[in-house]
């Protein structure tokens, strides 16, 4: 849910309709979410968590320029989970970019729109339905 590197920090999973804001955590040099209520505790997302940012998102590679992506909502993901010791947790943006979440520029402000759905175990299997005219069809489950 939260960075490797921010398995230290106090947090929290994200909820609904909040406003987070891109932070630096004191005691890191990783970069995360955390709610505008109280910056010291993290704000953990689920892959596939949807963000709605009050501006064009910015970033930076640890250098002084920042750069700009031309939109304002992403999905939260992972990319390369196999790799250990590194940061995984990103933003991915409708033309198909990834920003690591650690490059965000500090104090940006996105509302979590919607949160992945998430099944208990037992009904992630696909289990065919009977519906009203006797066939059996097979439950659709939303993407992303």
């Amino acid at each position: 849910m939260c960075d490797y590197s921010l398995h230290a920090i106090a947090s929290r999973p994200a909820e609904v309709g909040e406003t987070i804001v891109s932070t630096n955590f004191r005691g890191t040099s990783t970069r995360g979410f955390a709610s505008a209520a109280d910056p010291t505790i993290a704000v953990c997302l689920l892959p596939g968590t949807e963000l709605a940012f009050a501006d064009n998102v910015r970033y930076d590679n640890r250098w002084i320029w920042t750069r700009t992506i031309n939109s304002r909502v992403g999905k939260f993901g992972k990319i390369d989970p196999h790799i250990p010791d590194r940061h995984h947790d990103a933003i991915e943006f409708p033309d198909g970019k990834y920003v690591l979440v650690t490059q965000l520029v500090e104090g940006q402000r996105a509302t979590v729109l919607q949160l992945p759905v998430t099944l208990p175990t037992g009904e992630r299997e696909h289990k065919p339905q009977i519906i009203s005219d006797g066939r059996p069809t097979t439950p659709r489950l939303p993407i992303g």
